[in-house]
């Protein structure tokens, strides 16, 4: 039994590119023993530092792996790695 994959989302309020990468990842981990976090770079001062003009940011496992857009192919192929589908 692996761990659960944790996909972070780093987003903030009235986003349009965070709304629709949330979709996308929402719909594409229903498949994958997976964990959706989302984080308010708002609510930090040093991630919205951090992140203010790179967002959405997608972590896997802590990991940046994507940054403003989400292709869900590439989304699956790296769950599929991680998870051992691939």
């Amino acid at each position: 039994m692996h761990d659960p994959i944790i996909i972070e989302i780093m987003t903030k309020k009235e986003c349009c590119l965070c709304d629709t990468v949330k979709e996308t990842v929402r719909r594409t981990i229903a498949d994958y023993p997976a964990r959706l976090q989302l984080t308010d770079i708002e609510s930090d001062p040093a991630l919205f530092e951090r992140y203010k003009e790179k967002i959405p940011v997608v972590l896997i496992n802590g990991e940046e792996s994507f940054v403003y857009k989400v292709r869900e192919s590439v989304l699956r192929k790296k769950l599929d790695a991680i998870s051992g589908k691939g």
